[in-house]
Parts: C-alpha cells; sequence; structure tokens
C-alpha cells in the first residue's frame, strides 16, 4: 500500500489538480500510476506527520482527480 504524506485526509483532499506527495513502500515495484486509483494510507510513524488515514486517490495525467 503506498503511504500518502499528507497530514490528514481532508488536507489531501485540497490538493485535487496538484501532483501526490508519496512515498513507495513495495519492494516488488513501484505502486504509484499516472492514471487510475490509487488505495493508500498516511501511517505517521513513517511520515512522522499528521493522523492515520486511508483512502482511495483517482489520478488523472500525474494529478489528483478525486480522493474518496
Amino acid at each position: 500500500m503506498i503511504v500518502f504524506n499528507y497530514p490528514s485526509k481532508k488536507e489531501l483532499k485540497t490538493q485535487v489538480g496538484k501532483p501526490l506527495k508519496y512515498i513507495e513502500t513495495s519492494i516488488f515495484g513501484n505502486e504509484y500510476i499516472n492514471n487510475g486509483v490509487l488505495t493508500g494510507a498516511n501511517r505517521p510513524h513513517i511520515t512522522g506527520i499528521g493522523r492515520e488515514f486511508f483512502a482511495n486517490v483517482t489520478m488523472e495525467n500525474g494529478l489528483i482527480k478525486s480522493v474518496k
């Protein structure tokens, strides 16, 4: 699961139209995709910021299209 580098889901939702700040966690290859849906979480013990949350982020042409 990809790690979103935002302090809260509310903050992530304000970033629609901007590139995604994230941390790759998979040893099997990149999880990030420019077009499609990414499922991930903020893990405060990894990022050092905010609270834990989970989200589905729809990406289009390398920019955040929506957050659920």
